[in-house]
């Protein structure tokens, strides 16, 4: 009977054990949430720069020398516009960060023409006025620098500013000064040309047509110092001696244009790391 209890109480653990084993499944880790794709780029890189626009030119006025240099001789135009203009430009730059950018460009300025006015005593009479016609173009030279100011839906706003030089070059200037309806014959001066230290504001944005290349559309605001305008009457080649100089440009420019980076593809994925497989379950 105790032999019987014995094996009895025996047979009832070992299967009570079997069947919690079968019951027992371990628990799974959970599995990490994949991580986000990370786009990793070269912030720097080469790049070079074409622009088309048109510049709405303010003349901030000229004077000129009536007689000899001296101080009581000097004589401000009465009126002096100059007209609206296309430009065209080219440039190489560097991309230093994602933020920070640097080019260095160099644009035309196409013919620009002038009309003035002044007043003074003639051949007509002693009071006179005279009308004097010419134009102006330029090439400039600029060194400058951007701040992008980020990139939302593949538009990149930024600001910007520069230094360097303008050749100004004027044409021939002819007056025409007249007494009521008597005017004396037209009178032609040489125009001058000279370098001169000019500096520019932008602000702008740009859009990625593709990985490595960008439209971009901007404002450029750009004065250019005052320097000789025209010669002495009689001389009619530069360099014979300066009667005029106006007082300095600004150009308000609304400019088009694209650049393309050399290395605007080299954008590479970021890979999360690979979760190993949940271990299998286990029967004890």
């Amino acid at each position: 009977m105790k032999s019987s209890l014995v094996g009895f109480v025996a047979a009832l653990t070992l299967s009570t054990s079997a069947f919690a084993a079968d019951l027992y499944q371990p628990v799974a880790p959970l599995e990490p949430a994949a991580a986000p794709e990370v786009t990793v780029s070269d912030s720097s890189g080469w790049y070079l720069r074409g622009d088309v626009g048109y510049s709405l030119n303010d003349m901030r006025g000229a004077k000129f020398l009536q007689g000899q240099p001296t101080p009581t001789n000097w004589a401000n135009f009465a009126s002096a516009d100059l007209k609206g203009s296309a430009l065209l430009g080219v440039g190489v730059g560097y991309q230093v960060t994602n933020y920070l950018r640097t080019d260095l460009t160099f644009d035309h300025t196409f013919k620009s023409d002038f009309k003035g006015s002044t007043t003074g005593s003639c051949a007509s009479g002693p009071s006179c006025v005279s009308s004097d016609t010419s134009s102006f173009n330029a090439y400039s030279l600029m060194a400058n620098a951007y701040v992008d100011l980020g990139t939302y839906a593949s538009i990149t706003p930024y600001v910007g500013a520069g230094i360097g030089g303008s050749y100004v070059k004027w044409d021939k200037l002819n007056n025409t000064a007249c007494a009521g309806a008597t005017c004396d014959p037209t009178e032609t001066h040489g125009g001058e040309s000279s370098w001169r230290f000019a500096y520019a504001l932008m602000a702008g944005a740009s859009y990625d047509l593709t990985c490595n290349l960008k439209a971009d559309a901007g404002y450029r605001y750009r004065h250019i110092a005052g320097g000789d305008m025209f010669s002495f009457l009689g001389t009619s080649t530069p360099g014979g001696g300066t009667q005029g100089w106006d007082k300095g440009i600004d150009q308000h420019e609304f400019r088009i244009g694209a650049r393309y980076s050399f290395n605007g593809c080299s954008a590479q994925a970021y890979e999360p790391s690979v979760v190993p497989p949940a271990p299998p379950m286990v029967y004890k």
